[in-house]
């Protein structure tokens, strides 16, 4: 997967009286530029040196789903603060979707709750059920796809499981578990339309992508590239996945880019749109963490591994359940790679 090159620009030079004192005294903006940073009117900081390191740090990571943890079923500080919780609040609190259909979408037909179901859902159920030995000992917390960070940083929500891939911009903010599913950007368009795939049919087009996903970003790297035809419309983000196969229909873009996996299943939602062209990238979703949350990596990657070798109610009896309608019987293209960890102590 392409490295995405954070911007650069520093922001917000109105906020600091000191600052503006010393620049109208010596006349040259120059010598206002300050080392480690900013602070915009709204009190914010912009770390220059921190953006520099975040830059260098992206540069050189080369594959980001193996830097994870090893596996342990150890209960450290966060494992134990989750288990502490009491009466009706002892839940395992998770950010999921709940407009993927088949990965984490409320079933209208299964009764009057509508409760949510999907790939990603039996995936935290399993994890629900051994760090609390209750799979229904969840809180679901519906969290839009540019809103993922935010809520781990913020303490909303113990981890995501969202169809989140893993690249190397993520990996400086959350901590992931080892990869649960492989798959690859695609481009989704109406059956009639002449858009053969990631080409050049795509100049001219108007594009739709979630924003904060890696679909926009890698959209946004490739045209700067020249990958990417430069009339290509990108600028129509929305702030979940759903939203773009509903745009779609309403005539408003051309095509969607999303995952593979997604893009399949809003297919099987819509008829009159399809895949065109083959995945334009190898990508994989993991559970997304807090940074510090170390013990709670390690447990997630063990019962992964747990799941993908039980062949009876694991990673495989859900993917038969839930995905092979959309993505075919054979599971092995979507299987995730055997795991490798970054550190092992």
């Amino acid at each position: 997967m392409r490295a995405r090159r954070l911007r650069a620009s520093l922001k917000g030079w109105g906020g600091v009286a000191a600052m503006a004192v010393v620049c109208a005294l010596v006349a040259v903006f120059a010598l206002c530029v300050p080392l480690s940073g900013t602070r915009t009117v709204e009190g914010q900081y912009v770390a220059q040196s921190a953006r520099v390191k975040a830059e260098k740090a992206e540069e050189d990571c080369e594959a980001p789903e193996k830097q994870t943890l090893s596996p342990s079923s150890a209960d450290g500080d966060t494992i134990q603060a989750i288990k502490n919780r009491t009466g009706d609040k002892r839940k395992l609190i998770v950010g999921v979707d709940q407009n993927s259909y088949r990965w984490g979408y409320r079933n209208p037909n299964s009764g009057k709750t509508a409760e949510l179901e999907g790939f990603d859902i039996d995936l935290v159920h399993r994890i629900a059920g051994d760090i609390l030995g209750d799979p229904r000992a969840v809180q679901f917390k519906a969290i839009p796809t540019n809103q993922r960070i935010p809520a781990i940083q913020d303490g909303r929500v113990d981890m995501i499981v969202r169809t989140m891939t893993i690249n190397c911009e993520r990996i400086q903010d959350v901590a992931f578990s080892a990869p649960y599913f492989k798959t690859g950007q695609q481009v989704l368009a109406p059956k009639s339309s002449p858009i053969k795939g990631y080409d050049e049919t795509l100049a001219g087009k108007r594009i739709c992508t979630a924003t904060g996903s890696t679909a926009y970003s890698t959209l946004e790297a490739d045209q700067k590239a020249g990958e990417l035809p430069a009339t290509t419309d990108i600028s129509k983000t929305v702030p979940n996945q759903l939203d773009c196969l509903v745009r779609l229909q309403l005539g408003e873009v051309d095509a969607v880019v999303t995952d593979g996996a997604l893009a399949a299943s809003q297919a099987a939602q819509d008829p009159t749109v399809q895949l065109k062209g083959d995945a334009f990238t190898a990508e994989y979703y993991g559970v997304a963490m807090k940074k510090d949350a170390d013990d709670l990596v390690r447990r997630v990657n063990q019962i992964l591994v747990d799941y993908r070798e039980d062949t009876a109610n694991g990673w495989q009896a859900s993917y038969d359940k839930w995905l092979s309608a959309t993505l075919g019987k054979d599971s092995e293209k979507s299987a995730p790679p055997a795991p490798q960890y970054l550190r092992t102590t």
